[in-house]
């Protein structure tokens, strides 16, 4: 099943995964305090201003995860000490679903002291509280709704999103809350 990008968020760990049936010459990066998707050298050209984005970045106390230029302004609202629910709210109302051929909505996650889930697509904005590991994904699922993740480290959110079974992996993104702040990883 095709799902397109998809995150999981807990209450300690998150995950974020690139797939892509459009642009899979991608990766993520790590910049200075942010991971950051990318088109690889041999891509093609393109102008399509969804390619390249952070995917997680720090917020005030907490790590935001998505996938679109939402996760910048959501990361400034938790500076500015917004609560996670209200940051979210904020950056997917704000920026709403991508305006390209498929209405692609935007995804975001909070992971800190709380840890909140959020989706705005064209009919919806949702935003939930998670007490358990949740996913959302821009198609198929796109409603938030409990899975199965447990992973001890990021490397290990990194690889079991990028192994998780849907169709089309590009790149993955993990971080795991420690009681030295996070841990994060990248798989392609």
């Amino acid at each position: 099943m095709y799902v397109g990008r998809f995150l999981v968020v807990g209450p300690e760990t998150a995950a974020y995964r690139v797939s892509s049936r459009s642009f899979p010459n991608r990766t993520i990066v790590k910049r200075d305090s942010l991971l950051t998707v990318v088109p690889t050298e041999d891509a093609p050209e393109t102008d399509n201003p969804y390619v390249s984005y952070n995917c997680v970045k720090p917020g005030g106390e907490a790590m935001v995860v998505g996938n679109g230029s939402h996760v910048d302004p959501i990361a400034e609202k938790l500076d500015l000490g917004y609560p996670p629910r209200d940051a979210l709210v904020s950056g997917l109302f704000a920026l709403d679903y991508e305006k390209d051929d498929y209405d692609t909505p935007r995804i975001a996650g909070v992971v800190g002291e709380d840890a909140y889930i959020g989706i705005v697509r064209r009919d919806a904005l949702i935003v939930e509280q998670v007490s358990e590991p949740t996913l959302v994904a821009t198609y198929e699922k796109d409603r938030p709704e409990s899975y199965p993740f447990d992973p001890a480290s990021a490397e290990e959110a990194a690889a079991a999103a990028l192994n998780a079974e849907f169709e089309h992996p590009v790149a993955a993104a993990g971080l795991v809350r420690t009681d030295d702040g996070y841990e994060v990883a990248i798989k392609d």
